[in-house]
């Protein structure tokens, strides 16, 4: 497999794309004014224990405490850790009082409302172990699969490891002499000492040390023996990238190399980009994945589409089913999905189907780094699965919640809101003596409160008694009215006719009037101007003078 490290700097952010056979499969981002979280190791303090959630608040400093569980409270020192009453764990208030500055990692980046989840248990990872200063304990990445292997790396940790420590050992240690493996334990050891001494001398909150930049994370955990080149479009970057493997891994350097041009643009990256945030997938054979995320979990539905096969249904769902297992496993990994997921593939009639599929959805999810484990079929057909959740996703980092449909994903339709506004407009009446009212909206809700001619305003003018004028404006979102005059109905449709009689405008004719064709149609704020002749023109700009104005329109002749 041909495997690549992208690395694109610009002013804006720095981004690190992982390529599998030319395919984009994994991207990180970094922005300088949203570093990332994950990590950071803090002096906190307890600001509120929470017996009935088994939980406290920490703060650490930043925008919203960080939140630690009782699993993750158990103090940093063996030794300080309670005896557990019998048959159950220590309650959360025997562990940590309010006010009590403690040392804590975060383990989740804060997201939505809610605060990093942060852990007494920390790790430093390096280049081939993790340190854990808080456990006693040695392990082997699991996807080290020769056990010859696993037994040498195992007796060089015990071997390795100081006394009271713990040491896991990662995936790229494979094959790697002593030396290489003691430098990296010293180097961590070096790191936690710090660590240390700074929490003796500072008062909480306080960060204690900050995880390293994204290119030294991305080296650390990816750049591996399957790693064919990384390429770098920014020489400050790359030079930072040949030190840091100076220390981490020299013999890899010449792997490492400068790219001349836009990196991402000439790879296509930035459509994917694009596509990895949309609601839709597609899939080559022409059908489709549905990816949906609540805060609880995400859905996933997948759909035939455009495909229809060539032979009987049942191969035809089989083939997409099992192409769409194969792009889930690339789209969680890209989109950095976590949590609970439910996939919804296309019913097979077939047992032996249903296995093939599910067992192609784990072969992919085992090139994933982030741990993922498939549960299995439910009693709906659907498969049930979770993946680990640490940093924010790839839409958190590109997207922000839309401000109007605040996630729903709709907004109302111009007939809704229509109702919606003609009860304003009552509400605005009761209790006044006015004669008129000027309301703004959005041009296609104004052209259903309008109506046909007039007809609909007509309506709402009689059974209110009173004069309603309605102005349409682009400004306006389509759940957005605005009132913006009332009193006397000459002083309000002063302000509400856009334009005057004798006023010279140059407007875009959008279309021919419907009952006349040589009269074009063109709008300023949603009102119609009727303008004579002008149907040969539609889809251009013109130079018109206003004849006569009216409630809803205004007549107008070319200059």
């Amino acid at each position: 497999m041909k495997k690549e490290i992208l690395v694109n700097v610009d002013q804006e952010d720095v981004r690190v794309a992982i390529m599998e056979n030319d395919v984009l499969v994994e991207l990180y981002v970094e922005r300088p004014l949203a570093q990332r979280l994950e990590g950071n190791i803090y002096k906190g303090k307890v600001e509120n224990v929470l017996p009935g959630m088994e939980a406290c608040f920490v703060d650490l400093d930043l925008e919203r405490n960080g939140f630690l569980y009782v699993d993750d409270a158990h103090p940093a020192l063996p030794d300080e850790v309670p005896k557990k009453p019998k048959g159950r764990n220590p309650a959360i208030s025997q562990l940590v009082q309010p006010g009590q500055e403690i040392m804590v990692q975060i383990v989740k980046e804060p997201g939505g409302s809610k605060g990093a989840r942060v852990t007494r248990q920390v790790t430093l990872p390096g280049r081939y172990f993790v340190l854990m200063p808080v456990v006693d304990y040695v392990g082997v990445s699991r996807r080290i699969a020769d056990e010859s292997e696993r037994k040498r790396l195992r007796e060089m940790a015990f071997e390795l490891k100081p006394e009271g420590y713990g040491l896991i050992v990662r995936t790229v240690a494979e094959g790697k002499k002593k030396k290489e493996l003691e430098d990296d334990v010293q180097f961590l050891l070096k790191q936690w000492r710090e660590i240390e001494k700074k929490n003796e001398n500072v008062k909480a909150p306080a960060l204690l040390y900050r995880d390293q930049g994204l290119s030294y994370q991305v080296l650390r955990d990816c750049f591996d023996q399957e790693v064919n080149t990384v390429w770098v479009d920014d020489q400050t970057e790359f030079e930072k990238i040949l030190g840091l493997l100076n220390v981490m891994a020299p013999r890899m350097k010449k792997r490492v190399k400068k790219y001349r041009g836009h990196l991402f643009d000439d790879r296509g990256l930035e459509r994917e980009i694009e596509k990895a945030v949309e609601r839709r997938a597609w899939l080559k054979c022409g059908g489709y994945l549905i990816i949906d995320r609540t805060e609880a979990l995400t859905s996933i539905d997948v759909n035939t589409g455009r495909y229809v096969g060539a032979d009987e249904l049942e191969k035809t769902v089989f083939k997409t089913n099992l192409e769409a297992a194969q792009e889930i496993g690339r789209q969680l990994r890209l989109r950095d999905i976590g949590g609970i997921i439910i996939i919804d593939f296309i019913d097979m009639e077939s047992s032996r189907h249903r296995k093939r599929v599910v067992k192609e959805l784990e072969k992919v999810l085992a090139r994933d780094k982030t741990k993922a484990t498939v549960l299995g079929l439910t009693q709906l057909g659907l498969v049930e699965m979770t993946r680990k959740k640490g940093k924010q996703s790839l839409d958190e980092y590109l997207l922000k919640p839309c401000p109007y449909c605040e996630g729903s994903g709709r907004v109302m339709s111009e007939q809704t809101m229509s109702r919606r506004v003609r009860n304003e407009i009552k509400r605005t009446f009761e209790g006044s003596q006015a004669e008129a009212v000027l309301v703004e909206v959005h041009p296609s809700v104004a052209a259903v409160l309008i109506g046909a001619g007039g007809s609909n305003l007509r309506k709402i003018e009689q059974d209110l008694g009173r004069s309603v004028y309605v102005r349409g404006a682009e400004s306006c979102h389509m759940e957005e009215m605005k009132v913006i005059a009332s009193g006397g109905r000459s002083e309000v449709e002063d302000q509400a006719l856009p334009v005057q009689e004798g006023e010279i405008r140059e407007v875009l004719v959008e279309e021919a009037h419907v009952a006349n064709e040589k009269d074009g149609i063109a709008r300023v704020e949603g009102y119609v101007l009727d303008i004579e002749s002008g149907g040969k023109y539609v889809g251009k700009r013109v130079q018109v003078e206003i004849i006569k104005t009216f409630r809803t329109y205004a007549k107008a002749k070319l200059c």
